[in-house]
């Protein structure tokens, strides 16, 4: 695969989160609610797509549990596949629950708390330290912050070598400061104009901006995408539809919650170009 530039994710790329952000947002509607979701249902929602913010993950899968118990009756698997046919995000898990019958949507919505989700999603993710210094003031919970519990997944060799053959650049769901811990965790220095965080953009993933900005400052005219979720492999396909003078190419990365032969299936079925294990297959398969 010859390209100019490299993009890539972080969360299940060059880190581990699967005990860090996913662990979160389970115990988050867990510690609010007395009831929660399994880590396959975590990564349902991921798959209907629009849930690069995992704080809306959390409220999605928050609505869920309480949509449960006002009488929605589809498993989770059902419901998310819905929100998928919605458009998927949050707005389109809204939806779901306005339009089922049976089930008391107004009930629903006045008790989704999504500010004290949030506030605990953070303490639980960040910890006691991190928290006073990002989010300013006392967390709500003591947590020592599962961001300490997020090994890195690149080696140190594939990020010399892809930097030193290809403008290098990342779009990533986390904030700018989470986003600037985790990359100085694996060693990749990656300038602030050549880095989309949460903060730098408001459609997200699979929107194709971000991207498209890139192979734009690049000047590049072939751009590989490296993410572990069908919304990174979309995101790609978009742009290449979205900018007719540049290529871009969706791999698939296996270290995500996508993983195995069905992760692999999945991909591929959703339109990547490539699949590899892990992203230090990045080394052979780019040139």
């Amino acid at each position: 695969m010859q390209v100019d530039a490299v993009v890539l994710d972080i969360d299940g790329v060059l880190v581990d989160v699967a005990d860090s952000y996913r662990r979160a947002i389970i115990e988050s509607v867990d510690r609010v609610y007395a009831e929660t979701i399994d880590r396959d249902a975590v990564q349902s929602f991921k798959n209907a797509g629009g849930f690069n913010n995992d704080w809306e993950l959390t409220d999605a899968a928050a609505l869920y549990v309480l949509a449960r118990r006002e009488g929605l009756e589809l498993s989770v698997e059902a419901f998310t596949d819905r929100v998928a046919e919605g458009g998927g995000g949050l707005d389109a898990a809204m939806a779901v629950v306005r339009d089922l019958p049976g089930v008391e949507e107004a009930r629903v919505t006045d008790r989704l708390d999504s500010d004290r989700l949030r506030e605990t999603f953070q303490a639980l993710y960040l910890g006691e330290e991190l928290y006073r210094e990002l989010e300013g003031g006392d967390p709500p919970l003591s947590a020592p912050g599962y961001i300490h519990d997020e090994p890195t997944l690149v080696d140190p060799e594939t990020i010399a070598d892809l930097t030193a053959r290809f403008d290098v650049g990342v779009v990533t769901g986390r904030p700018a400061a989470e986003a600037e811990i985790a990359l100085s965790r694996v060693g990749l220095d990656v300038p602030e104009e050549h880095r989309f965080t949460m903060d730098d953009w408001e459609e997200g993933k699979p929107h194709p901006r971000a991207l498209v900005a890139l192979g734009e400052r690049f000047d590049a005219d072939r751009v590989a995408f490296a993410g572990d979720t069908l919304d990174d492999v979309r995101t790609a396909r978009n742009a290449d539809a979205d900018d007719e003078t540049r290529v871009y190419y969706g791999i698939g990365v296996l270290t995500g919650g996508l993983t195995g032969e069905s992760g692999r299936e999945t991909f591929a079925e959703n339109g990547a170009d490539a699949v590899v294990d892990d992203v230090n297959e990045l080394v052979d398969l780019l040139e």
